[in-house]
């Protein structure tokens, strides 16, 4: 069975304008990527776990803050690599200067024998949606586009 991720696109209005939040994945592999590599912030989830439960505590795993309010339901995705992306928007703000994420280790460089630890997640930022439909993961677009037509663009 493919792998399942639940996750938060938050947003908010701000100077009239629908913005979202997205996270840059961390690591050497994304550190020099941009366009295509930002999401949603999103986990996996266990077969049986509440999708929503899962998306809130990976939100909070990976921005440092427990998000908090009603979640709209996106639906799910599948992602170019197979794996099943569920999502849930949720209004509200986060103070990117904030951001304190969880971390994950690895052997880098490779076959050097040491590992480092890296963040799951480098950077937040805000972003109006012509500008995250750039920078998100291809697979991801899709909740941008049914979060414009649930609650509209502007």
């Amino acid at each position: 069975m493919a792998q399942a991720s639940a996750g938060i696109l938050l947003y908010k209005r701000e100077g009239g304008k629908l913005r979202v939040l997205l996270v840059h994945p961390g690591g050497p592999f994304w550190a020099k990527k941009d366009l295509g590599a930002w999401s949603i912030p999103k986990g996996e989830y266990a077969d049986g776990e509440d999708p929503a439960a899962a998306a809130l505590r990976e939100c909070e795993e990976e921005l440092g803050q427990r998000l908090q309010g009603n979640l709209v339901p996106l639906g799910e995705a599948r992602q170019p690599s197979g794996k099943r992306v569920v999502a849930y928007a949720l209004e509200g703000d986060f103070d990117v200067s904030r951001l304190c994420s969880n971390s994950f280790e690895m052997e880098w460089p490779p076959r050097s024998g040491r590992r480092q630890s890296f963040p799951e997640v480098d950077r937040a930022a805000w972003f109006v949606l012509d500008d995250a439909r750039s920078r998100i993961h291809s697979g991801q677009k899709v909740f941008l586009d049914r979060l414009a037509e649930r609650i509209g663009t502007a």
